[in-house]
């Protein structure tokens, strides 16, 4: 028997990655399970990368009539297992209140965005909303064949209600559940009817969440509550700079004689300890006196030990030139030479956290067979496999994933390099033969989170003679998370590095918008809207700068360089409207305090937003009393769920643009909890009025668009009563009457 107390060095294997996928789908005895087809040409592609790997079934029947969907996205409070059991819901016929929805396995049924699967970018809905309802329209044609059979009737005389297919002419009926077994073993059909729009029962309609109840009574299970028999739990001490190893313990026969300790272990660039209950490993994890090896020379993305974030704004502020062209139109130096007057700005926003409540954890268990199971957050299961396969050095399809669903998201739980706890737990549960739990402590979790980059826009912006822009010259210098992740072409620029600059739709006749990257020593990954965050913040305030040096108003020539684009022409009528009237101030309220507004605009995702903030200030703080949006996003599956979507984007909006920042000294973050590290305190929480405009154009996200307009909105409100132009967040770095910072 190995000793147990003995100190582990775990580290991955160095066995090749193989990236094809397999996927396991057990079905109920006597139900209906049916897969989407995808286009032959796909499916064949897919059946030559990785055959016999096809997951049979996203959906069952089951003998009550209830329903099993297993869905491709993940829910992480965003709505999206509700939003797809009412698609489907819709063309089967079965009350969304009747699904049972979880998080399907990795398989090629499942890679429905360009031939991967991710729960991201605000694209579930939209990206599968013609699939889903292909899904239920195919089950509910089996299902009505199947009852033609039973009860000798022809299928064009049958018809369905929630539940059933009903024969009008007799009176007779069945439930599905009675029949799914039949249908089962029916050919799928090649051509089935959609339902017309106007005859939805539950599209378009206030469905009540499926997962309130659950979360609401803790029989929600996340993957921080999940166990398996004889499992050992782990907590983790990080070195203090990225790249830096594990040496000596100073005092490590004392730490293992602490309560509860099994084991002692280093990993790369951690230590670890096991022991009966998670608090205990995490005191003395604590307690474990460690010597940190500095980084070998050649150490990818080692972090310098002279890096701070005050020396990086610095630099990205002195990068000169125009970058890489993202976007052009007409011509943009004579633009700016022929001009009457020429404004210039600087912005810069800086690094935030995504500080999600639920830590990061992972349950991982090694089996006989040589299987592994993997219970962990994320966002995409087929990527997760694949990487944990090459850290184990097992064949992917020997990989089990379950995915719970999630306790913080918005790009929190992609694979990000060091940002991840499931490679720790899949060797510390074949070191210690047991399973293991990883459970990040708050603390750690700080340590190594995956930044939102730090980002500089410099904007140069035009007026003719009547104050009116004619030339609009931007370069944002930074890293966008795509080119970190997804491979950077430097004679490109980074799509999320620029998205909120690029691709606005104002009449501006010349404009360019240009990309610098410089490298960004943190982890970055995707962060609640990614770039536009900060983007449209750069771009929406430096309107009004326009705007205030031409002598307009900022809402006015909005309305005016939208013209000629109606969407967005009337989003904008709708938020002036719906805060009952525009005017921005300073006025006096109610209550006698002066107040401003701020107005801003903002396309993320397939959407379109229109965004409008009262604030006033109270004791050198900005006070939001009030935030209006108006968003279209084409059509609409559920407009409560996107009430709830704008007023979630809105708080953390709200959060970033007067509060967070993440600040860096001696390559080491400053904050490593919530007191370092503020987020918006319910007291600092605005009304939020929301109206939906349904444009009829193609079906956009939900999930981010609302936050975007929000920092700009607020900054323009607050340079309103401050006298001075806000170019920098968070607001709680600004000087009223001083310096913006």
């Amino acid at each position: 028997m190995k000793d147990m107390n003995t100190t582990h060095d775990a580290r991955p294997s160095d066995r090749p990655l193989n990236i094809s996928r397999r996927g396991f789908l057990g079905t109920a005895l006597g139900a209906l399970v049916l897969t989407v087809g995808l286009p032959a040409g796909r499916a064949k592609a897919q059946a030559a990368a990785a055959p016999g790997t096809r997951i049979s079934a996203f959906l069952e029947i089951r003998p009550d009539s209830t329903v099993l969907f297993r869905s491709p996205f993940i829910e992480g409070g965003q709505g999206i297992f509700t939003a797809l059991a009412q698609i489907v819901g819709e063309e089967l016929d079965v009350d969304p209140s009747q699904f049972f929805v979880e998080g399907a396995p990795p398989g090629a049924d499942y890679l429905l965005i360009g031939g991967m699967r991710f729960t991201g970018g605000s694209m579930s809905v939209h990206s599968s909303y013609d699939v889903m309802r292909l899904l239920g329209a195919t089950a509910r044609q089996m299902l009505l064949t199947a009852a033609a059979a039973r009860l000798g009737v022809a299928v064009a005389d049958l018809g369905t209600e929630p539940g059933r297919v009903v024969h009008a002419a007799s009176g007779q009926s069945v439930a599905y559940g009675e029949i799914a077994g039949a249908a089962a073993e029916l050919p799928v059909p090649e051509d089935v009817t959609l339902r017309a729009k106007d005859s939805f029962r539950w599209i378009g309609k206030p469905v009540a969440r499926l997962d309130v109840r659950d979360k609401s009574t803790g029989r929600a299970h996340y993957a921080i509550d999940l166990s398996v028999e004889g499992m050992l739990q782990a907590a983790i001490q990080h070195s203090p700079r990225r790249g830096e190893e594990p040496g000596e313990f100073a005092n490590e026969a004392e730490v293992r004689a602490m309560p509860g300790v099994d084991s002692i272990h280093r990993l790369p660039g951690a230590v670890a300890v096991l022991a009966d209950s998670w608090w205990r490993a995490r005191q003395a994890v604590e307690a474990l006196k460690v010597s940190w090896t500095p980084p070998a020379a050649d150490t990818p993305r080692a972090m310098p030990a002279d890096f701070s974030t005050e020396a990086h704004l610095a630099r990205l502020k002195a990068e000169a030139g125009a970058g890489v062209e993202a976007e052009a139109a007409g011509d943009v130096a004579a633009g700016l030479q022929g001009a009457a007057r020429v404004v210039e700005a600087t912005y810069n926003a800086p690094h935030l956290a995504h500080a999600q409540l639920e830590p990061p954890s992972t349950l991982a268990r090694w089996n006989d067979d040589g299987t592994l199971d993997l219970w962990l957050p994320n966002q995409a299961p087929e990527l997760f496999q694949a990487a944990a396969a090459q850290v184990a050095g097992i064949a992917p399809e020997k990989v089990i994933i379950h995915s719970p669903i999630l306790g913080g998201f918005f790009g929190r739980h992609f694979l990000y390099d060091t940002a991840n706890p499931f490679p720790q737990a899949i060797l510390l549960s074949k070191a210690a033969g047991r399973p293991v739990k990883v459970i990040w402590s708050r603390e750690e979790e700080f340590l190594r989170d995956a930044l939102r980059p730090m980002a500089v826009a410099r904007f140069r912006g035009g007026l003719d003679a009547d104050g009116l822009p004619v030339a609009l010259d931007a370069v944002a210098v930074g890293e966008g998370a795509t080119g970190r992740w997804y491979g950077r072409q430097p004679d490109k620029a980074d799509s999320s590095a620029v998205e909120g600059i690029a691709g606005k739709l104002y009449a501006i006749a010349n404009r360019r918008v240009g990309q610098i990257h410089v490298d960004d020593p943190t982890v970055i990954g995707f962060w609640r809207s990614v770039g536009h965050s900060m983007n449209d913040f750069f771009y929406e305030t430096f309107f009004d700068e326009m705007a205030d040096a031409g002598g307009q108003d900022p809402y006015e020539l909005r309305l005016r360089l939208l013209a000629d684009s109606p969407r967005h022409h009337t989003l904008l009528e709708a938020v002036g409207e719906l805060s009952g009237g525009w005017r921005r101030g300073p006025y006096d309220a109610e209550d006698g305090t002066s107040r401003a507004r701020g107005v801003a605009m903002a396309s993320p995702f397939g959407s379109e937003v229109a965004t409008i903030a009262e604030v006033s200030l109270r004791e050198g703080e900005a006070v939001v009393h009030d935030v209006w949006v108006a968003i279209d996003p084409g059509s609409i599956v559920n407009p409560a769920i996107i009430e709830a979507q704008v007023n979630s984007a809105v708080a953390l909006g709200l959060s970033a643009a007067l509060l967070e920042e993440v600040v860096y000294v001696d390559g080491m973050p400053q904050a490593r909890n919530y007191d370092g590290y503020p987020i918006l305190p319910p007291d600092r929480m605005p009304r939020v009025h929301v109206r939906i405009v349904e444009s009829g154009a193609p079906m956009g996200g939900i999930g981010e668009p609302g936050l975007p307009g929000v920092p700009p909105a607020v900054a323009n409100a607050v340079s309103v009563l401050a006298g001075e132009r806000v170019r920098s967040l968070p607001l709680s770095r600004l000087k009223l009457g001083g310096s913006a910072g």
